[in-house]
């Protein structure tokens, strides 16, 4: 899959100059409290492609969903905001269309400068976006001569703005994408010894990943409320923990597989429990046969964060995905920052995703010690599932 993926065409590969350029961008980035971008890091994960294009002329028409507006404008979701910090970081100004089709779009476009920046409001405030209707994707098209996708965080969705376009006009991958699939490439020919660590809450949200990942692996780590379920394969009480059962079966076959594969699969050996679901609930560690019959577990324990960060010393692959408990709790986030600190260490090839271990590395201050930090949390576990992402399988092979 990663060489198929690799022989589409790039943004190098076209001529760009005084043409109107139509880049699907992912901006559903963070809102604060005073309606202003929290987290800007898609934003300027974008800013490659677009100097690229205006720096040759091109006339820049940037398309994004943010947030799940049901197909109906609603100001909460308006990238307005989004526009503005555009137009900081990018240190010119950028034009914003009160609409992403019909007239207000058109007359935007048409003014539009060689080397100008405009951005589109939210793609989702129409119905035919998520629908990828036909009409929609067409009306999308009329505003521009070249569709560059660089939205790998929406690339698994078959939407009129990521694949539906594609149909209508040239198509080509942007600088992230196009980095996105050379770093998750890697993950699928990976430099040995190669450790995978994933946490989140369900193990039946990553069952194929973690199945897929246990071929390729020399250990996998396991933590976040996914975890639980493994400890009660192995006989374990968890108290009122988190616990799919019916995913206890599937558990014991993927310790078994490990076993038989002579794969080292680790699972926390002690955990953080708390007597309430609380931020500021009660809560102290403990062996993981001892958890209280009525406490949750929130989190790995210091010796787990011990043991997953030793398996990384002489690593040259890691791969993370998933916090290892309720991390947006200070209390029950020393297991996701513990994570976060020994990839930084580690001297591996590191590529980290999904939006609670990437906001853990900035929180930390650790990002920019890793490889690379993917911008598709779905995308990027679908494209290492084996999956066809619709937003890279539409783009013109070269």
């Amino acid at each position: 899959m990663t060489t198929a993926v690799m022989k589409k065409k790039a943004v190098r590969d076209v001529d760009v100059q005084g043409k109107r350029v139509f880049v699907r961008v992912d901006f559903n980035v963070p809102f604060d409290d005073f309606g202003r971008v929290a987290d800007d890091t898609r934003i300027r994960a974008a800013i490659p492609t677009i100097t690229h294009l205006t720096g040759r002329g091109a006339r820049v028409i940037l398309a994004s969903h943010l947030g799940r507006p049901k197909g109906q404008p609603n100001p909460k979701y308006s990238l307005k905001p989004v526009a503005d910090r555009l137009a900081h970081l990018l240190g010119q100004p950028v034009a914003f269309a009160e609409d992403c089709v019909g007239p207000a779009a058109q007359k935007a476009v048409e003014a539009l400068a060689p080397g100008g920046v405009l951005v589109l409001e939210n793609v989702r405030f129409h119905a035919g976006e998520e629908a990828n209707d036909p009409e929609f994707s067409r009306q999308l098209a009329s505003l521009a001569d070249i569709f560059v996708n660089d939205a790998f965080g929406a690339a698994h969705r078959a939407h009129a703005s990521t694949a539906g376009i594609a149909a209508h006009l040239p198509a080509v991958a942007g600088f992230l994408i196009e980095k996105e699939i050379e770093a998750l490439g890697a993950l699928l020919e990976p430099a040995h010894p190669f450790v995978a660590i994933i946490g989140g809450a369900k193990v039946s949200d990553k069952l194929v990943v973690l199945q897929r990942l246990l071929e390729k692996v020399d250990v996998l780590a396991i933590g976040g409320g996914m975890a639980n379920t493994f400890l009660r394969a192995l006989g374990y009480k968890t108290g009122k923990s988190l616990v799919q059962e019916e995913m206890i079966r599937a558990a014991e076959s993927l310790i078994a597989r490990a076993n038989e594969q002579g794969k080292q699969l680790l699972l926390p050996i002690d955990v953080v429990v708390a007597d309430f679901f609380l931020a500021d609930a009660d809560h102290k560690v403990v062996e993981v046969d001892q958890v209280p019959d009525e406490w949750l577990i929130l989190d790995i324990g210091p010796l787990t964060v011990k043991r997953y960060a030793a398996a990384l010393k002489g690593a040259r692959t890691v791969f993370w995905n998933g916090p290892m408990g309720v991390a947006e709790w200070p209390a029950f986030a020393k297991g996701t920052d513990g994570m976060a600190q020994a990839l930084a260490e580690s001297g591996a090839f590191t590529v980290v995703g999904g939006g609670d271990s990437v906001a853990a590395l900035e929180r930390t201050g650790y990002a920019g010690r890793i490889s690379h930090v993917s911008t598709g949390g779905g995308a990027s576990l679908e494209f290492l599932e084996g999956k066809v992402l619709p937003g890279i399988a539409c783009l013109n092979d070269r």
